[in-house]
Order: C-alpha cells, then sequence, then structure tokens
C-alpha cells in the first residue's frame, strides 16, 4: 500500500513540475527575446552613429580642402597681381594675347617682347590653375559698390552718366573661392 500512494504524489507532481518547467521555459524565452531586441537597437544604434559618422567626416574632408585651396589662393593672388602689373607695364593685355595698344604682336620679337609673353603664359596659367580649383577673380568695374566684394579705396567724382557708388575703376580684381570672398576687388567708386 506504500505505493499507490507514492504513485498518486508522481502523477499530482508532474504537472506542477511540468508548469515550472514551462515558466522557466517561458522566463528564458522572454530573457531573451529581451536581449535580442537589447542587441538589436544597440546595432541599429551603432549602424546610425557609422552612417552619421561616414556623413560628417565627408562633409569635413570638403570643407578641409576647400579650405586649403582657399589659402593657397591667398598665397598665389598677390604673385598674379605682380605678374599683371608687370605685363601692364610691358604693354602687354595679360588677359590676351595683344599689346594693351589693341596691337597683335608681330612674329618677329625683341628680348623684350619674349620676356613680356612669356610672363603673359604663366600668368594665364596661374589663372587656369586657380580655375580648375574653383577660384575665380572677378572685377566689379561699372556694378553698383557692394562692401561685401569690394574695398572701396578711393572716390571719385561721378561722370556725365554715371551714378553715385559705381565702381568707376578696378584697381586689383577680387578673387573668391564659390561665393566666399578671399580677397575683395580694390576700387574707386564714383560720388
Amino acid at each position: 500500500m506504500s505505493e499507490q500512494p507514492l504513485e498518486s504524489e508522481q502523477v499530482a507532481a508532474e504537472p506542477e513540475e511540468q508548469q515550472a518547467v514551462e515558466d522557466d521555459l517561458d522566463a528564458l524565452l522572454s530573457d531573451v527575446k529581451r536581449e535580442r531586441d537589447e542587441y538589436l537597437a544597440l546595432a541599429q544604434r551603432a549602424k546610425a552613429d557609422f552612417e552619421n559618422y561616414r556623413k560628417r567626416a565627408a562633409r569635413e574632408s570638403t570643407e578641409a580642402e576647400r579650405r586649403g585651396r582657399a589659402s593657397l589662393a591667398r598665397d598665389l593672388v598677390p604673385a598674379i597681381d605682380n605678374l599683371e602689373r608687370a605685363l601692364r607695364a610691358a604693354g602687354i593685355d595679360p588677359d590676351a594675347r595683344r599689346t594693351v595698344d589693341g596691337e597683335a604682336p608681330s612674329e618677329e620679337v625683341s628680348a623684350h617682347e619674349a620676356l613680356a609673353r612669356g610672363l603673359a603664359l604663366v600668368y594665364q596659367e596661374l589663372h587656369a590653375a586657380l580655375g580648375r580649383a574653383g577660384v575665380f577673380s572677378y572685377d566689379p568695374a561699372g556694378e553698383r559698390f557692394d562692401p561685401a566684394s569690394s574695398e572701396a579705396v578711393s572716390t571719385r567724382q561721378a561722370n556725365d552718366g554715371v551714378e553715385t557708388g559705381t565702381v568707376v575703376e578696378t584697381l586689383e580684381r577680387g578673387y573668391r573661392v564659390g561665393e566666399q570672398v578671399l580677397r575683395p576687388a580694390r576700387v574707386i567708386a564714383a560720388k
């Protein structure tokens, strides 16, 4: 008779053990799902952080390149100005392959003319190199004076048909990288 009660205790204990095992499994499954969700959220944040880093690094790289070009251009602009002055003094328009008086240079040239032509080529190559780097010169002559892009060195009495505040002469061209003014144009404005 002693076996009989033991068997019924086992039968009664089995559903309780099964329930306990199922509860443990449910709790374990719940913990695993929670961990999975945490790791998924962590992976998504890491992915978003990396994408933001990649975009920021690309933006900073582009900005550093632009600053480098602007810095180089600032250093070259005075040399270009001096070349331009030398060419004008030699009677050569630095922006054209003609003399300042409009005549095309003759085929037979003196040493002076050959030197001036060589300087003109250097000037044009420097301008082209700056252009390829996104640096461009501007001449505001005839335009309304803009203090954001020009520096008025002097004023001059306005001639007939010229409005007050108009740039009548450009002493030195200005230079820009995109919309950023590297050096304002130095001008004479009408008063």
